[in-house]
């Protein structure tokens, strides 16, 4: 699309479909901003300088040139800007000139080297095929993950000047075999931290302990690299960059780049019939709502990417398409296809072709396509659902318009009370800034496994405090009392014979993974995070693999093993569980007249007691089956408040359980705008009387042993969050409650009892200032 115009034409032919009219609640128009270029730096060799003009770069942009003179002259730096607006220049620049001189001075010794670390290997893989255009002197590149070949890996490990690597593998396999690596390690000069903002919660907490033993690893081999992390979208970079790497960073976030106008619509499915759980009504599904607005867009030639969360729904959406599009013309059925991680390296880079050519006009594609896979020339954007926070909004809505041109974003909304709120209230999305990135790298729970596997690499000392923050002296404590750590004179050492990194899965908290295993041929399907299986693949559960359904015949947790068989079932399973919660200890309370809010330590109490099968048609209950599962107990942080008996009898309420529970569901729904989580991190109770605050109260707890930050960020924005809490309910369509606003696709009491018109008052007697 060439102009705004066009755009907004688009968008509103869109919504001249019958009933569509009343779905486009708001449109943004995003203005274009023109690029501002500055003089390369002085100290870029003239054969970088002559081989970025072969490929097109004239001039950099002011952000790429404040990137890269502070990597070059030693100061880690946080690169925050736009999408698609060349943040990889900025640690080319500094790490092209320092492979270069460092080849000119010892063209047959490795003095220098370079390390990339991305959340995933597809976007690795991606700057490879960028990286490998250029041919620098020095400049030896190659990726390092789990699917390279023994030969790459040792050619990488010996020659390699630019590793492209993950985190993963840097725990697992670079750190623990860091002798190995030595002459690399020795003389690494950059590491870049790609897409930083994707290093949140658990999995953030771990990625920095992974950072602080690669710092620790250098520093023994006599190398002190300098860090550049980049992002598209993170709020407080320098202070996200700093609690990730543990160093001071300097933070670049003036966008030089060009950016073409977008036209952004917000988008809400109709409410349908009657249906849902307990008789509630649901909204058509967004993924529907999705494939038929892109078979329109299609149809009208519009190049057109619709993000989808899952990998099986980014499947449905394309064949939904297709189907839509074949009804019109058969030939216009191929022009669409989906696109995720799991496909073969040589499909998705055929897909990309068809892309750019334009043999393709649609694609359904889960964020695989998110992560900084230069696709250009698309015209539109759909979004299935808020994505989870504004950073990863703006990262999708920016592979429309890459190349400058006008574009067209437009965020569907799912039956969610998020989602439901965002739409009606663009101000929550427009014109503010991104979230923080939360999470918390002292976390014992975490901190404790890291610094077993920092000892097992390199014995630590006292000089390691400073190195893991300021709970270190503490936490080697607790493991020496258990036995996993031993002082000696040089230091604290591991002492079992077993790595300390197979206990560690960076990407989880949840206990060991529990293996999906096919009965018949002993087949590794997949794996999921012990703290999910007792719900997810206990005796009886059904279970899908690549659109394969199976039965769960027994569930080893001894074992780590789930053992299941092949069926064709015509119901669906869905967990019951009894949580309680205990408070150990309160931190911080403010009062808001006769409410309090408080935040602090609490054990939660967890058992997974029955499962319900359901009609997959119908959504009719068959039955409910017993389950004999052990109790889980969870030491975690929270955020609660209560209201005072009295309080809450002048209320009037008819159901008091039932107005708790619907709040405490949709504060969970909407914490994750204020926080950066998903709702399935986080858990919550409510009761009209809890023992240990003798009150109505309701908990909203991170679902990590130890807290990941989340809760800590709910309890700073309390009445923020639960103004929008209270708007959510009050403003969604539906009579009595709905998954779009009380209803929780992952409520262990089968969403019974809840009281929407409750709740509103609830909240509102919460906020209110007595």
């Amino acid at each position: 699309m060439r102009d705004g115009g066009e755009a907004a034409s688009v968008l509103k032919r869109l919504a001249a479909g019958p009933g569509r009219a009343e779905r486009l609640t708001h449109v943004e128009p995003v203005p274009a901003r023109p690029g501002r270029t500055g003089a390369w730096p002085r100290w870029v060799p003239p054969e970088v300088l002559a081989q970025l003009a072969d490929v097109g770069i004239e001039q950099p942009w002011i952000h790429q040139i404040a990137t890269a003179e502070a990597a070059y002259a030693g100061r880690s730096v946080v690169v925050a800007t736009g999408t698609a607006s060349g943040k990889s220049l900025g640690y080319w620049l500094p790490a092209f000139a320092t492979l270069a001189i460092a080849e000119a001075a010892s063209p047959h010794r490795r003095t220098a080297s370079v390390l990339y670390l991305s959340p995933t290997k597809a976007l690795a893989h991606d700057q490879l095929r960028a990286v490998s255009q250029f041919t620098v002197p020095g400049l030896r590149a190659t990726t390092l993950d789990g699917d390279s070949e023994r030969t790459e890996r040792d050619w990488a490990r010996d020659h390699g000047t630019y590793v492209l690597s993950n985190p993963d593998m840097l725990h697992r396999s670079v750190l623990p075999n860091h002798q190995r690596w030595a002459r690399f390690l020795g003389s690494l000069q950059y590491v870049v931290v790609d897409e930083c903002h994707h290093y949140r919660g658990v999995f953030g907490a771990h990625v920095a302990g992974v950072l602080r033993r690669l710092r620790r690893i250098c520093a023994h081999y006599g190398s002190n690299p300098v860090f550049v992390c980049a992002s598209a979208t993170v709020a407080e970079p320098a202070v996200s960059g700093e609690r990730l790497t543990g160093l001071p960073m300097e933070a670049v976030t003036d966008d030089g780049s060009p950016r073409g106008g977008v036209s952004f619509g917000l988008w809400e499915p109709p409410l349908t019939s009657y249906g849902g759980e307990n008789g509630a009504q649901v909204r058509r599904s967004a993924t529907a709502e999705v494939a038929d607005l892109l078979s329109d867009l299609v149809v009208s030639g519009v190049r057109t990417v619709a993000f989808v969360r899952s990998r099986r729904g980014a499947e449905s959406v394309a064949l939904t398409a297709r189907a839509n599009l074949a009804e019109v013309d058969p030939a216009l059925a191929d022009q669409v296809s989906a696109y995720r991680a799991g496909y073969l390296p040589e499909e998705r880079r055929r897909l990309e072709a068809m892309l750019h050519s334009g043999e393709l006009t649609g694609v359904a594609a889960t964020n695989a396509l998110e992560l900084g896979v230069d696709i250009a020339g698309l015209d539109a954007v759909l979004l299935t659902g808020w994505p989870g926070t504004r950073a990863s909004l703006w990262q999708q809505a920016g592979r429309a318009g890459r190349s400058g041109a006008e574009a067209l974003a437009l965020l569907v909304a799912r039956d969610d009370p998020l989602d439901t709120y965002l739409v009606r209230h663009p101000e929550a999305i427009f014109g503010r800034p991104v979230e923080a990135t939360v999470f918390n790298p002292e976390n014992p729970y975490i901190l404790g496994p890291q610094l077993c596997a920092a000892a097992q690499e390199l014995p630590l000392t006292t000089d390691d405090y400073e190195v893991f923050g300021s709970t270190t002296e503490r936490v080697i404590g607790q493991l020496v009392s258990q036995g996993l750590l031993r002082a000696r004179p040089r230091g604290w050492f591991w002492t079992r014979r077993d790595r300390a990194v197979d206990a560690i899965d960076i990407r989880s908290a949840g206990g060991r993974t529990v293996q999906i295993v096919e009965q018949e041929t002993g087949r590794l399907l997949g794996t999921v995070d012990g703290g999910a299986a007792h719900a997810s693949v206990h005796e009886g559960a059904v279970y899908v693999h690549a659109g394969e359904s199976y039965l769960v015949q027994a569930l080893d947790l001894e074992g780590h093993a789930a053992i299941v068989a092949p069926a064709a079932p015509d119901y669906s399973t869905f967990a019951r569980d009894v949580t309680e919660i205990g408070i150990l200890g309160a931190e911080a309370t403010i009062r808001w007249g006769a409410a309090e809010l408080f935040r602090g330590w609490v054990q939660v109490t967890h058992q997974v007691v029955s499962y319900q099968r359901k009609q997959l048609v119908t959504g009719d209950i068959l039955d409910e089956v017993p389950l004999d599962l052990p109790e889980r107990t969870l030491r975690t942080k929270a955020v609660w408040w209560t209201l005072p008996d009295d309080q809450v009898a002048a209320l009037g309420l008819d159901d008091i359980p039932g107005a708790a529970h619907a709040a405490e569901h949709a504060s969970i729904g909407l914490l994750p705008l204020f926080a950066t989580c998903d709702r399935w991190d986080i858990g919550g109770v409510s009761t009209a009387r809890h023992a240990d605050t003798g009150c109505l109260t309701v908990f909203v707890y991170d679902g990590h042993p130890g807290g990941a930050g989340f809760a800590e960020h709910g309890y700073e924005a309390a009445r923020e969050w639960l103004t929008a809490t209270r708007e959510a309910i009050a403003h969604c369509e539906c009579s009595h409650g709905c998954p779009s606003c009380v209803q929780s696709p992952k409520c262990g009491n089968g969403n019974n009892p809840l009281d929407k018109a409750g709740a509103v008052t609830l909240l509102s007697a919460v906020l209110a200032d007595h």
